[in-house]
């Protein structure tokens, strides 16, 4: 293992990623507790407003992800994409501080919330391909364990951000998050080298045609309905606990922490294990695993059961986080910038389609009813994914 993680360490520009994307997913974490308390309890906003807010700036990303991870392959310098993305997230969190109206938000912080969406998929596709030109072996180790210091970074940002909020407010805590983004930049801008990748025309071609595949877009609806399941049992265990089984705020706690604990070690885990499973194999074990512990919640009478169950939940969180964005790699290696994109929009609008339509379903269906629906949206993304065949490249193919 320990000349695994050296060969690794060796790849261009992987140390400084190893500290950019532990402090992303700090930066993140020390706000995304607290901003719905903060609009709704001191710009005023109301639950329906929230909503629309954070939808609108979910899809601004999407759409900046989409046509920059198109260009970035081409002829764009991912050194300044990721500088001009991360300064873009630093001035979304400033903008907090500097307007308390709410169109003015909406409009500022979609847009640059939105261009600085691209800073984990082109920061994930400069380690990508450096770990092609040093034809590294164990590039899905490589990547996962990225992904693993982004979990990492969001269990240390909540307490950063408890202590600041506690000593310094709300403004402090949003300065200290741009803070973090423009640490970020800097470090890009000192100490990774110009990367300017000049695709030739058949690889763009190629990459046209893949796209419209099936081996692309039903991947995609998939992953989209796996992040969907995770964002609505996110919403709706908490309740489920306290109304349902009569649990308490310590029973939640420990559901939440026991899943974020497990899920770092067994991403790590099945990062080292990449040489023997393929990404295939472990999406849909995800997707039946996924089944096994959506039954067992549906059915639950104990705030123990849900306790216990974490560890499934945990692996299922771990697949998908940690070998998603590797299983996009391997069809696309000659697009990194795309194959990261579409992963990463993929759990955008999964997100957002598991936060809308939780609270939807909880509403009509009641919420232990929720997870007969989750099981039988991850039998969809099962049976998606067993249908394609594993395909190491569709760009070589085509």
């Amino acid at each position: 293992m320990y000349i695994r993680l050296k060969k690794i360490l060796a790849i261009e520009g992987y140390r400084l990623f190893v500290i950019c994307v532990l402090m992303v997913g700090i930066g993140i974490s020390i706000t995304l507790p607290y901003l719905a308390l903060y609009c709704i309890e001191d710009l005023g906003m109301s639950a329906g407003a929230f909503g629309l807010f954070t939808a609108v700036s979910s899809l601004c990303g999407v759409m900046s992800n989409t046509y920059i991870g198109k260009h970035s392959d081409r002829k764009w310098d991912r050194k300044l994409i990721i500088i001009v993305a991360t300064i873009s997230s630093a001035l979304a969190y400033s903008s907090y501080v500097v307007f308390d109206n709410y169109f003015a938000l909406l409009v500022i912080v979609s847009f640059f919330s939105g261009l600085g969406a691209a800073a984990m998929p082109q920061i994930y596709a400069y380690a990508q391909e450096s770990a092609n030109e040093s034809n590294s072996d164990d590039k899905t180790f490589a990547m996962s364990t990225l992904r693993t210091l982004v979990s990492l970074g969001f269990l240390i940002g909540p307490l950063v951000g408890t202590i600041i909020l506690g000593v310094v407010g709300y403004r402090g805590l949003f300065l200290g998050t741009s803070a973090i983004f423009l640490a970020i930049s800097s470090l890009v801008l000192l100490y990774l080298p110009s990367r300017k990748t000049v695709q030739k025309k058949r690889s763009g071609t190629a990459d046209k045609s893949s796209l419209s595949r099936k081996q692309i877009w039903y991947p995609l609806i998939a992953f989209i309905f796996l992040f969907a399941v995770n964002a609505i049992n996110g919403i709706i265990t908490p309740l489920f606990i306290v109304k349902e089984l009569h649990g308490t705020h310590t029973d939640i706690g420990l559901v939440v922490s026991i899943c974020a604990g497990l899920e770092i070690p067994i991403m790590f885990a099945l990062g080292a294990m990449g040489r023997r499973l393929s990404n295939h194999f472990l999406m849909i074990s995800a997707c039946f695993i996924a089944i096994i512990y959506n039954i067992i919640l549906s059915v639950s009478t104990d705030t123990w059961q849900l306790i216990a169950a974490q560890l499934l939940q945990a692996v299922v969180v771990a697949i998908v986080m940690g070998n998603g964005l590797s299983y996009f790699t391997e069809l696309l290696p000659n697009s990194p910038g795309m194959s990261s994109t579409i992963y990463y929009n993929g759990s955008i609008i999964g997100r957002l389609l598991g936060s809308l339509g939780g609270g939807i379903i909880a509403q009509f269906a009641g919420l232990r009813d929720v997870y007969w629906v989750c099981m039988a949206i991850a039998c969809i993304s099962f049976f998606i994914l067993w249908r394609i065949r594993p395909q190491k490249s569709i760009e070589a193919a085509t």
